[in-house]
């Protein structure tokens, strides 16, 4: 700490841009995760933290062809590659004056995040990819995608909070929410019964795909109801423009999504289709957040006032 008081602190400016950069992080941890599975090269690396027992990088191997190594081997990059960006996301929080408690939780949940997931992502790999294992390393990249969206929206302001529409509208929200985290685990039950394992011999979800992706689209068809309640709940409150424009987003990203997933399962789950269909949950996870986090705004933060002999000012926020 006292490290952090002898440099200067963190502008707003730079503090956003690496909320930024995590957000783009999280969200292609998951698209990267897609592509390994689509080609088949969740074992690509079959040991962790090492890819090949007694050596971190791949290595020829006469049963493992070299394009699946490096394909899970790049994912594995990027988890390093995100640790290092949410740890300085973190330090910036903490360097932020006037201290501010939520943006620093917020921050903090990104390099814990990243090192729960690699953990999650050692057992499913020591787990042999087994689809129960597999579940729970996507909706965590999702959790991260929201918390992202909100410490990109705090790191904006430090100030007060005002509430931008009545609490009905605000718990309608809420309830859109809890819809589109059902929505997700569904679409993971499909893709568990699914075709791609991330590996041919991963033994897969025993439901028929048929019923987990009618369950996937009558979840869908109930979270577009709830959209348009929303919008005209919305209009009544007089919502600002802000939070307009964010579920506009919302809106067409949902749309967009619903029609690549119901394109996809017609053509029989291509591999790209896949990759593109988990991009579109993570966009969709994120236009979610946000609109969430416009249903609230926050005032631009009031400079701390130091004295030549006393500490830093700190403000705690929510």
């Amino acid at each position: 700490m006292n490290l952090l008081r002898r440099v200067p602190a963190t502008s707003p400016l730079w503090m956003r841009r690496l909320a930024i950069l995590s957000l783009i992080g999280q969200a292609g941890i998951m698209v990267t995760g897609a592509v390994v599975r689509v080609t088949g090269s969740g074992l690509g690396c079959p040991t962790w933290p090492n890819c090949f027992p007694g050596s971190l990088v791949p290595e020829p191997h006469p049963e493992i062809a070299p394009l699946t190594q490096w394909v899970e081997f790049g994912n594995r990059l990027l988890s390093v590659f995100l640790v290092v960006v949410a740890g300085l996301t973190f330090l910036a929080a903490l360097n932020t004056r006037p201290r501010r408690r939520r943006l620093t939780w917020l921050a903090l949940a990104m390099p814990l995040g990243v090192v729960a997931q690699a953990v999650i992502g050692g057992f499913t790999v020591l787990a042999g990819l087994v689809w129960w294992s597999v579940m729970p390393h996507f909706l965590a990249s999702t959790i991260l995608v929201w918390l992202a969206v909100e410490l990109v929206d705090e790191a904006t302001g430090g100030g007060p909070v005002t509430r931008t529409v009545p609490r009905p509208v605000r718990m309608l929200t809420v309830v859109s929410s809890v819809v589109l985290g059902a929505l997700l685990v569904a679409g993971t039950l499909v893709t568990a019964a699914g075709p791609h394992a991330g590996d041919a011999a991963t033994p897969r979800l025993d439901i028929g795909v048929p019923a987990l992706a009618q369950l996937h689209a009558d979840l869908l068809f109930a979270y577009l109801g709830l959209l348009v309640g929303l919008g005209f709940a919305l209009w009544t409150a007089g919502a600002d423009a802000r939070l307009k424009r964010r579920y506009g987003v919302l809106v067409v990203v949902v749309l967009a999504q619903g029609a690549l997933g119901g394109v996809q399962y017609a053509l029989g789950v291509p591999e790209v289709l896949v990759a593109l269909h988990v991009l579109g949950a993570a966009l969709t996870t994120a236009a979610a957040a946000g609109v969430w986090a416009a249903t609230s705004r926050r005032a631009p933060a009031v400079p701390a006032v130091e004295s030549p002999t006393s500490e830093p000012t700190l403000a705690a926020s929510r």
